[in-house]
């Protein structure tokens, strides 16, 4: 990104962006440049984003969401606070500049910090239970309002109908390839048709949903270690009540992240999945609903089939969405995460008595 460019965003949002102003990346996204500006001579920092219209094609959504979100946080008493937007020169919460880049700006909260990985069965909880508590304390938000960023991001009806889409186009190498995963996914339809089953039943209500749950979303104080609040709200939308948690389940219950093809490593680790649904299920309070909470265990089982799916098309695609560094990444990566949904299978059949097929 263009310094210059970047110091026209600054002034865009009414920040100063003289020679007392420092400008730094922040954080390590794939997908959005984001920056920390700070002034020196104030002692005052905002956060200056560049949003990725590629990925995000109506960005003026993401900004819509945020807006309603913090209002509605601000309304209620002891809430969690998410940043404070800025508002450009233009009196718009977005601002455009020549090349067509979509500039978005918040302000900095001091004194935070990010983990990168859940060290131990707390972290978990404390994840978990944040994600949960802020869905709750939404509750009151009219979803007809929010605005979906992502069609059918959890849609596992839609998932799986590319997944099938993907054998009808593939070539014979990559299905030779890939026999024993599809027809081990394919087994595994059962998924599609709960998912079916629950998508207009008014017992599963959509829910505003975070849909990107992992630890380094959530900032936490340096001082005491207690959590701020939820960050990278992007994704915000409408969501199933099994997003969020299944894919906390997916990415912190794992023993081994979905890169590795170290496949007799890959498990379960079974307190940090009863610790992530303890945390979770102690945050969410008591709108979820008496079907939601049977059907708890659904959640890890969905995410970590759909994201098998997904890995799985991508390869038969030919690798067109993920980045890949060697011709079968996805491929493996599709492996890793039906052995990682076999291993839950096995423990949720073992410890809670449930089967979903």
């Amino acid at each position: 990104m263009n310094i210059e460019i970047v110091k026209r965003a600054v002034d865009a949002f009414g920040f100063d962006a003289g020679e007392n102003t420092s400008i730094q990346l922040l954080g390590n996204g794939l997908i959005n440049h984001t920056f920390k500006i700070t002034d020196s001579h104030h002692q005052k920092s905002i956060v200056l984003q560049a949003i990725n219209t590629n990925v995000f094609t109506r960005p003026e959504d993401i900004l819509h969401n945020y807006k309603l979100v913090f209002d509605c946080l601000g309304k209620q008493a002891n809430a969690v606070l998410i940043p404070a937007p800025l508002i450009a020169k233009t009196g718009k919460l977005y601002w455009i500049d020549e090349q067509d880049n979509f500039w978005r700006a918040s302000e900095f909260i001091n004194n935070s910090y990010s983990p990168i990985i859940a060290a131990d069965e707390q972290s978990a909880y404390t994840v978990a239970n944040s994600f949960a508590r802020f869905t709750q304390a939404l509750s009151s938000l009219d979803i007809t309002k929010v605005k979906e960023i992502i069609s059918r991001f959890h849609d596992l009806d839609f998932r799986y109908r590319q997944f099938e889409e993907s054998i009808k186009n593939s070539s014979i190498d990559l299905l030779l390839k890939s026999t024993h995963l599809i027809a081990e996914l394919r087994q595994r339809k059962k998924l599609v048709d709960f998912y079916n089953l629950i998508k207009h039943s008014p017992d599963y209500p959509d829910r505003v949903m975070h849909h990107d749950c992992k630890i380094s979303n959530i900032l936490f104080d340096k001082t005491n270690g207690e959590v701020i609040c939820p960050v990278d709200l992007d994704t915000v939308m409408p969501g199933k009540y099994f997003s969020d948690l299944g894919d906390m389940i997916r990415s912190m219950a794992c023993t081994v992240d979905e890169n590795s093809t170290s496949w007799e490593e890959i498990d379960i680790r079974n307190s940090f999945y009863e610790s992530i649904l303890e945390g979770y299920l102690s945050g969410i309070g008591n709108i979820f609903s008496a079907e939601e909470k049977r059907n708890i265990h659904y959640s890890g089982l969905i995410l970590i089939f759909m994201q098998s799916l997904r890995f799985a098309a991508d390869f038969l695609n030919g690798d067109v969405y993920y980045k890949i560094n060697y011709p079968e990444q996805n491929l493996n990566r599709a492996l890793n995460q039906l052995i990682l949904l076999e291993k839950l299978e096995d423990f949720l059949k073992k410890q809670y008595k449930f089967d979903p097929y």
